[in-house]
């Protein structure tokens, strides 16, 4: 099947955008429900190792039509980089050119990595958008400074107090001691936890625990960002109270990086992605 891509520009209050969809087989039945990729960090739309380009191309030949688009100032859209906590016109934009170019479009995904995914939450805390049918979140960006130092106690330290190699550093004064002064500062940044939360991981929280709809949250083994992600949802404010969206389904991506270079993850990552839209959207 030959997937139709075309450019578009998404405009928005002293800001444009350039954009790319990637449109199904003329002969698939037309969706209701797109998929719109927010790319986070010093990315454009293709992403790192074209990953949102093979990803786009790949949901569309599975029937969802796909937008993903520059920022301000990446790419090809001229302007200021924002920051992801200030991105909520951007993706407002972006979905609003989506629906034009689509009339049929009644209901959009956000696909983010990062702080792609983390803008996503801080989009449905700020908008509450009822076009925002799912999220699909990859290795979100929750980072503080206790979030950073209670990830590196239990998915580094802990595995290098069991290595005979550490101890053997230690004992001839070889690294060791700067390794163990550097575990006890991250524990005393740990039992530094303050009541206050930094705010963007207080309206990241915030649209977690309100979003309605399915989350798709995957994680990679081999990614700090990640492993943040997951102690914290298991902390408050993340967990002030069970989730009340429809399903929120977590996927391990075993020994992937934070960006799934391999190219063998980046297929599954793919087909888990087209798998859960097939299941969740199709009853919307």
């Amino acid at each position: 099947m030959t997937i139709n891509e075309k450019a578009l520009w998404l405009h928005g209050e002293g800001f444009d955008m350039l954009g790319i969809v990637s449109l199904p087989p003329a002969s698939t039945p037309a969706q209701r429900t797109g998929v719109v990729i927010v790319v986070g960090g010093a990315q454009y739309r293709a992403g790192s190792h074209r990953q949102f380009t093979q990803l786009a191309r790949f949901l569309a030949e599975g029937g969802f039509p796909v937008l993903r688009f520059d920022l301000p100032g990446m790419g090809d859209s001229p302007g200021e980089l924002p920051s992801f906590e200030d991105t909520a016109p951007h993706i407002a934009a972006a979905i609003d050119g989506f629906q034009r170019q689509h009339p049929g479009l009644e209901r959009v995904v956000l696909w983010g990595l990062c702080d792609g995914a983390s803008a996503s939450l801080l989009y449905v805390d700020a908008t509450h958008d009822p076009r925002i049918a799912g999220l699909a979140l990859l290795n979100p960006w929750v980072r503080s400074e206790v979030s950073l130092a209670r990830a590196r106690v239990k998915h580094y330290y802990r595995r290098r107090l069991l290595e005979g190699d550490f101890w053997r550093k230690l004992l001839t004064g070889k690294l060791g001691l700067v390794a163990l002064m550097d575990l006890q500062g991250a524990l005393k940044r740990m039992a530094s936890t303050r009541p206050a939360v930094p705010s963007f991981q207080t309206r990241m929280a915030a649209g977690w625990n309100g979003f309605q709809g399915p989350i798709l949250l995957a994680l990679s083994e081999l990614d700090l960002t990640a492993n943040e992600f997951n102690e914290a949802v298991k902390n408050a404010p993340f967990r002030k109270k069970p989730p009340v969206n429809d399903g929120i389904q977590t996927v391990q991506l075993r020994l992937a990086d934070h960006t799934i270079s391999n190219n063998q993850t980046r297929i599954e990552l793919e087909r888990i992605t087209l798998e859960w839209l097939a299941e969740k959207m199709e009853s919307r």
